[in-house]
Order: structure tokens, then sequence, then C-alpha cells
């Protein structure tokens, strides 16, 4: 088979359903050429249906094979299309996705590109890929499988783990570390300076970072993102964190395992926040706060204080003078209050 503008020429779904599961209703001898919207999808491409609602889509989809959940088969049958049933298509989808990328994306050699520079010490897998132009300091250690991409730099005494990938144009500070399974998309920067300074006479001082990033495994990272180095103690990310591009977290910054922010998300120094959280794009939360495990902040809000209860959080207020401000949002809070109070005050005096 061939790679063309990220489609395969030919995947029978006998292979997919070998590879993935799900209960097959039709040939699979099958042949799919991609992966596509329920839109655009044509008689060689497979789509899928994640929610009931979606179902309009799904009756006027031209697709060859819906992935379904149980109770849509028979709506997916009758459009004349092969069939797979699953428990959660979404989930499907997303292994299948990345079963595809195997097969479409170039593999790396293993090798460094003469044009790298490798200093002194390295201990570089014998497996691991190092590209055009990347620079890997003295004493580095970079892992079984690891994918340095171009132009990439690695500090000195930084650990890659073993499988991690780099994109490209990736900077990996001294003495950073990321573990397994990673992927970095191209312009992170993990390891920068954090923002500290001291206020000396009207003017700063400079704060210098003698901490670290210390990352996890399965750790994904957007394009343009960046990871400031702890003041003193280390910058951490557990295993499984999801940032998007165009995310700032600070120095000191802690976040738990699996916890996901979407793009122009912003962490102030010192933030602790717990495992299986979300954050929408855009949403801000200020420095030294506490965020428990499993709380979930809608896109733009602001967090001001700490969170210690598990929940769904929103909040956008007005930008305003700042005393004024700290009135208004002290009565805000009041205000469901102040309305059961009006309420039981109405009632008393009705007529």
């Amino acid at each position: 088979m061939t790679a063309t503008s990220g489609a395969l020429s030919t995947i029978r779904l006998a292979d997919i359903v070998d590879a993935l599961g799900g209960q097959l209703h039709g040939d699979g001898s099958r042949e799919v050429q991609r992966i596509a919207s329920l839109e655009s999808a044509g008689a060689q491409d497979l789509s899928f249906v994640a929610q009931a609602r979606l179902r309009p889509l799904l009756d006027r989809s031209a697709a060859g094979v819906l992935v379904v959940r149980e109770d849509l088969r028979e709506a997916a049958l009758a459009r004349g299309a092969a069939v797979l049933v699953t428990d959660d298509p979404y989930l499907y989808y997303a292994r299948l996705t990345r079963w595809f990328a195997e097969r479409i994306r170039p593999e790396a050699v293993p090798g460094v590109h003469p044009s790298a520079v490798v200093g002194q010490g390295v201990h570089l897998h014998p497996s691991a890929h190092v590209a055009a132009l990347a620079v890997i300091e003295d004493g580095a250690r970079i892992g079984a499988g690891a994918v340095v991409g171009p132009q990439c730099l690695i500090g000195h005494d930084a650990v890659v783990g073993e499988a991690t990938r780099l994109v490209a144009r990736v900077h990996l500070g001294a003495g950073c570390v990321i573990g397994a399974r990673g992927v970095l998309q191209p312009g992170a920067v993990i390891g920068s300076d954090g923002f500290g300074f001291a206020p000396h006479q009207g003017r700063w001082e400079k704060i210098e970072q003698l901490g670290s990033v210390v990352i996890g495994d399965d750790v994904d990272i957007g394009a343009n993102t960046c990871i400031d180095r702890g003041a003193l103690d280390d910058t951490v990310l557990a295993d499984g964190v999801k940032l998007d591009n165009l995310i700032q977290i600070a120095h000191n910054v802690r976040i738990g395992a699996h916890t996901a922010m979407a793009g122009c998300v912003g962490v102030a120094g010192s933030a602790r926040i717990g495992a299986h959280c979300t954050f929408g794009g855009a949403a801000m939360v200020l420095g030294h706060l506490e965020i428990v495990d499993h709380v979930h902040v809608s896109a733009g809000s602001f967090v001001m204080s700490s969170l210690s209860k598990p929940g769904q959080y929103s909040g956008v207020f007005p930008i305003d003078d700042n005393a004024a401000w700290e009135k208004n949002a002290a009565t805000l809070r009041q205000l469901h209050t102040l309305r059961s109070r009006l309420r039981a005050l109405e009632k008393k005096i009705a007529p």
C-alpha cells in the first residue's frame, strides 16, 4: 500500500476489524481509502457517528463504511453502507486514526543526520532518530525509538524518553525530562526561564530559575506552548497530560495525571492542579491556587480562588476599576441568596 496526501490506497475492512475489533456487518474485503467526516465522505471512505443527535447527518451521508453504536445499526445499514458496530464510536475513531497514521507517516530511520550536532557524553540509543540541524548538548539522554526532529535543541543533561517524538523546532532546556511516548509539536518550549524579578529602586532584578521541568509518560504538548522551569522546585506534569497549542504554564506549576487544556490557557506560577481536570480555551488560573481532581473549567473562565470540590466551573466578569470590580464581585456572590430573601419577603407582603 502507498501513502498519498494523508490517505492510503487500499485498506480492507477485515484488516481494520482484526486490528481494532467491532462487529462488522458487510463485506470484509471492501476497501477503505480514507477516514472522512459524514458530510464529505464518499463511497470508499469511512466515517463515524458518535452521538444520536447526528442522526440527520447519517441519513444524508454517502460514506461507504459507517462506525456506529448498536442503536444506529439499522439506520446505517439502510444507507447501503458497510457497518462497524462498537460501544464507543468516538473512541474507535481515535484508535483508528492512530492505526492509519502508523501506515501513512514515514518511518523515522534510526541514526543521526550529518548536519546534526551531538555533544560529548550524550547517551543516544541506537534506535533513536536525530534529524537535520538538531542540536543535542553534552550529557543528554535520548531513549529507544525517540525522534528528535529537525532544528530541535536538547539542552545539556536533558532526557527524552523511549518512543517520544519531538516534531520540529522543539526546545527542551537543560536538565529537563520528558518520559516515554510523548509528542511535542513544533515550537514547543520546555524549560524556558520562569518570570521571576525582584523590584529594587524602580528597577527589576532577575531571579535565576534554578529548577527544571519534569514531564511524565504519554504527554502531548501543542505547538508554541511554553512550560517554564521552576524557580527552585521543578515544574511538574504527570502522566497523560494533554496540552493544546499556545498554552503558558508558569514556573513551579504542578499538573496532575490526565488533565487536558485547550488552546491559550494560562496558568500562573505555583498553581497546583489535580488529575483528570479539563480547561476550556483561554481559561486563566491565578498563581498559588489549589485545584482538586475532576474539576472542569469552561472556556474563557478566570479562576481567582482555589477550587476544593470536583465539578464544572464557569465565570467571566467585565473589566473595571479594581476597587469597583471587587465590590461588584462580592455582591455577585450573594446574588442567589439575595434573590431568595426577596422572594420570601414578597410572599409575606403579598395581599
